[in-house]
């Protein structure tokens, strides 16, 4: 019977391992921020179904479709940066910026909110300025190495 059993040798002996090194890093570089790709869709996502959970659907219908309205906006942005990192990445501070607009929000949007609608969109601008900050600051980084 015939040995067909394959034995692993040392790829650095391979001619083109250089060129395999040189692919990967192009490849890797470009998702530095995936791990925040997720948290900011999730945060959208709660965005947009948070006047549900927190039931003031009825007491203040302007603030639900404003965080409907958002949600689906942070949650779109975060679909783009997982799609196309590299083009996506400079759009990182106007999560920061929807971040400042969402603490702000019930007061301007809002008509006499409570406080737990107030809290819930205070924490909310506080995650998305916060994730935001940290895809741009390391897209900037990034953008810096290339």
């Amino acid at each position: 019977m015939a040995d067909v059993s394959h034995t692993r040798g040392d790829i650095t002996s391979h001619p083109d391992v250089s060129e395999m090194r040189a692919r990967y890093a192009r490849m890797a570089e470009g998702r530095d921020v995936a791990l925040v790709d997720g948290p900011v869709f999730l945060l959208g996502l709660y965005c947009a179904v948070s006047p549900w959970i927190l039931h003031y659907t009825t007491s203040q219908p302007a603030l639900v479709t404003h965080n409907l309205i958002m949600g689906i906006a942070i949650g779109l942005l975060a679909l783009g940066f997982t799609i196309t990192p590299e083009r996506m990445y400079g759009m990182s501070w106007a999560i920061c910026a929807m971040g400042a607009w969402m603490i702000i929000s019930p007061w301007i949007v809002g008509d006499s909110p409570d406080a737990g609608v107030v809290v819930n969109n205070i924490v909310i601008g506080v995650l998305a300025v916060l994730l935001g900050a940290v895809c741009a600051v390391t897209a900037m980084r990034s953008a810096s190495r290339t």
